[in-house]
């Protein structure tokens, strides 16, 4: 059985959090290898990248850049269904980030106004994985939301094949998404060469996209460089709660679904029926064994994969609250009932017929989710992630006069005496403000 057991039923609320293991990879976060990634970067530029390119992903390419000619031939080199399929997908993640909050808003009080001025960055960093799959649907959910935003230059990296090149369908998705720039770069070495530049790559502003447990260290340490989004999108993770009538095959295949990206994911089945824990524990061993990606699975499963049991939905919904799994799935009749006990998770997917794939390729959600319990406090990559906020404030001078004393109690308290005299100064008048101005700077 490849899910260990884990009993929960009779456990108190409050309990549960003890009971239940951290998340996988966590403790042992490779922060000193990846530290040395980095830094070899930041010091050896293009000739580093090339080294390490060479060292992780066996070949050593000519060039980084991939020639712009290349996405456009990607494109009509790719079959009719994959091309269409990328416009309808990157279309609809598009339609869905555009009606996300965004028009300028004005706050209004006693005469001052604060207007929230929307700037798209410069310059977006984006990541897709490679190496053991290719993901041209993380190259369309990373550049969707910015270009929306309106920033001006996506720069999207991505592991080189065996052949030192990068495939046709990522290469197609970056054609669809209007990418400006592709580097045949992966790893915490292309979170570097984004962060920091080198002679081919140019800085970026913000670095977005998922990755495995390297790529999300590396993005932490170079928070601060640039914008990181605060959820480290990291191993694919999945909490399926399901119950007798939940079909077994539909749950099982939905675990393996996250499961067979790779190692350090998660996936947990969490149900109150031991009939339903045999059935899907014993069909996902079957689909386990006739799997081409038999290795992904097994290595996630082996340290990731839990079966757990509790007392019924609102436990369910309470261990499902604590693990802030990147996506939720309810697959149970009435579910949009369990979602307002639904507090922490990357994505829910509410019903039998709402599987995870659909938010992974087709729905228009965001695919780019928090992992790591890092929805405890973040949320699905948004066109936020690629704006700053520029606070202009207007203030009316009838305004100045009546707020005046606030401030000037304020800045005295704190001892600065500049601030209150800068609202003293146009308050009495230029004249009279200039001779107390020059008499203020006379002073020892």
């Amino acid at each position: 059985m490849w899910l260990t057991r884990l009993d929960l039923r009779g456990v108190p609320s409050a309990q549960l959090a003890g009971r239940l293991p951290a998340p996988p990879g966590v403790p042992s976060a490779p922060d000193a290898e990846v530290a040395a990634l980095v830094d070899q970067v930041r010091r050896g530029g293009d000739r580093a990248l090339l080294e390490l390119t060479e060292r992780f992903d066996g070949v050593r390419p000519p060039t980084l850049r991939v020639e712009e000619s290349d996405l456009g031939g990607a494109l009509a080199r790719v079959d009719d269904d994959l091309r269409r399929a990328l416009r309808l997908a990157f279309a609809r993640v598009s339609a869905y980030h555009a009606t996300e909050p965004g028009a300028p808003e004005v706050f209004r009080s006693d005469g001052v106004t604060v207007t929230h001025l929307l700037r798209p960055v410069d310059r977006a960093g984006l990541y897709a994985p490679g190496g053991r799959a290719r993901y041209p649907s993380s190259v369309l959910m990373a550049a969707a939301p910015a270009r929306v935003a309106g920033v001006k230059e996506l720069v999207l990296c991505v592991p080189p094949g065996p052949d030192g090149t990068v495939d046709d369908a990522t290469l197609a998705a970056a054609a669809v998404a209007g990418v400006d720039e592709v580097y045949g770069v992966g790893g915490a070495q292309a979170v570097a060469a984004m962060a920091y530049g080198t002679e081919s790559i140019r800085p970026v502003d913000v670095i977005v996209g998922p990755g495995n447990r390297y790529v999300a260290e590396a993005k932490r340490q170079v928070s601060g460089i640039v914008g990181v989004p605060a959820a480290f999108a990291g191993p694919s993770e999945v909490v399926v709660v399901a119950d007798q009538h939940t079909p077994a095959s539909w749950a099982a295949v939905d675990l393996a679904v996250q499961a067979e990206h790779g190692p350090d994911g998660l996936a947990w089945l969490v149900t109150w029926s031991e009939q339903a824990a045999a059935t899907i524990g014993a069909t996902l061993e079957q689909i386990v064994d006739s799997s081409p990606r038999r290795a992904e699975l097994e290595s996630t499963l082996a340290s990731g994969g839990r079966c757990v049991l509790v007392d019924g939905p609102a436990q369910a919904l309470a261990v499902a609250n604590i693990v802030a799994p990147e996506h939720l799935e309810l697959l149970v009749e009435g579910a949009e009932a369990l979602l307002p006990l639904v507090q922490r998770a990357g994505a829910v997917f509410v019903g039998p017929w709402s599987p995870a794939s659909m938010g992974d390729y087709v729905a228009g959600a965001n695919h780019v989710l928090p992992t790591g319990r890092t929805a405890r406090f973040a949320s699905a990559l948004s066109v936020a992630d690629f704006r700053t906020t520029v606070h202009a404030v207007t203030v009316a001078p009838d305004a100045l006069a009546r707020l005046s004393p606030a401030l000037q109690a304020m800045a005295e308290v704190e001892g600065l005496p500049a601030h209150a005299l800068s609202v003293r100064l146009r308050l009495e008048g230029s004249e009279t403000g200039a001779s107390r101005a020059a008499g203020a700077s006379a002073r020892p």
